[in-house]
């Protein structure tokens, strides 16, 4: 790379991208990396305000922009991502199809500790949609030390940097609890509310049965939907500590083995997570929260469940830094703080 007066540039070879921004107009390369400059080109880049250029000399040792862009964009993606075209040392990263973002953290933090390279991503365990952005990656200067980007390669290791798990296909039996429903003194809105939720990531529910606050009858209609093939068990109501909340312990008599009562989760803290000892099976036990709150730690829970992470009291316990909804009036989930 060399710089030199642009009225002197004629027949050279641009090193980088040269964007021209008017404002209301555009914003975009006016001149591409590789472009060879010509007479009719200076007036236009000295309206620019470009009265020196970099132009491109090969030197040993040293990678461009574009070439360093494309060794962070194999450092990050996964066989769910796309790239987009390598723009002024930047390449974003594009969801090729639906599911959970992953991201390490430690090894993004550490990269992008090294210096003259950066990799910013969007939060992860959260969904994203096919087409979504879900990363950038830039090289700071016009050319940086190959040695360098060996070091990020290094710190980066074998395994990608970033994932997206595909959501799994999942079958799920809704078990309804409260003897005031069972007795229709009132009618439930807790199971809707809870379909609705299913069918945003396409669950077959195979049905919702009503019990009353009895631990053997709840136990036997989870142990019922599992036996007809249940990958998800939701179960709603009965979720506190009154003496006739009796869910947990049905849960716990099912056969499950109990993850986590309670959760750092506002709408949520009285969640129950539990694995059925019969195929793994995720049983959530769902307190009323869920009912009305607009987002709850259910939506935070789901989605990993449809990815088929199974979570652990410390993947709860790590809810409560962003575990606080502002019951915003405009809920703009999950583009804001939220469990994040």
């Amino acid at each position: 790379m060399k710089l030199i007066k642009t009225t002197e540039a004629v027949g050279h070879v641009l090193c980088h991208d040269l964007t021209q921004i008017i404002k209301g107009v555009t914003k975009d390369a006016a001149f591409r990396k590789g472009h060879i400059v010509t007479e009719e080109d200076i007036p236009v880049l000295l309206s620019m305000g470009k009265d020196h250029l970099y132009i491109w000399e090969k030197t040993e040792g040293m990678l461009h922009e574009n070439e360093a862009a494309e060794i962070l964009y194999g450092i990050c993606k996964n066989d769910h991502m796309t790239p987009t075209e390598a723009k002024e040392g930047k390449i974003e990263l594009i969801a090729a199809e639906d599911g959970l973002l992953k991201i390490d953290t430690q090894r993004l933090q550490s990269i992008n500790q090294l210096g003259e390279l950066m990799i910013a991503t969007r939060h992860g365990n959260f969904p994203v949609r096919k087409g979504d952005k879900v990363a950038g990656t830039r090289i700071i200067p016009l050319i940086i030390a190959k040695e360098k980007m060996e070091q990020a390669v290094a710190v980066a290791g074998d395994k990608p940097l970033m994932d997206i798990l595909p959501y799994t296909h999942k079958k799920a039996g809704i078990v309804t609890t409260g003897t005031e429903v069972f007795k229709g003194r009132i009618e439930d809105t807790f199971g809707p509310v809870v379909m609705e939720k299913l069918k945003e990531y396409n669950v077959d529910i195979i049905g919702q049965t009503i019990c009353d606050d009895n631990v053997e009858r709840i136990s036997k209609a989870i142990n019922d939907y599992i036996a007809a093939g249940a990958d998800l068990i939701c179960c709603t109501g009965g979720m506190s500590v009154d003496p006739d909340d009796t869910t947990p312990s049905a849960i716990k008599a099912s056969g499950a083995d109990i993850v986590s009562y309670g959760a750092p989760v506002l709408p949520g803290a009285m969640f129950l997570l539990a694995y059925h000892h019969k195929n793994h099976v995720p049983i959530v036990g769902l307190p009323g929260c869920v009912m009305y709150a607009k987002r709850t730690i259910f939506d935070l829970v789901l989605p990993r469940i449809m990815a088929d992470e199974t979570l652990t009291q410390e993947d709860l316990a790590a809810l409560g830094h962003g575990g606080l909804c502002l019951s915003c009036p405009v809920c703009t989930f999950p583009n804001c703080g939220f469990g994040k």
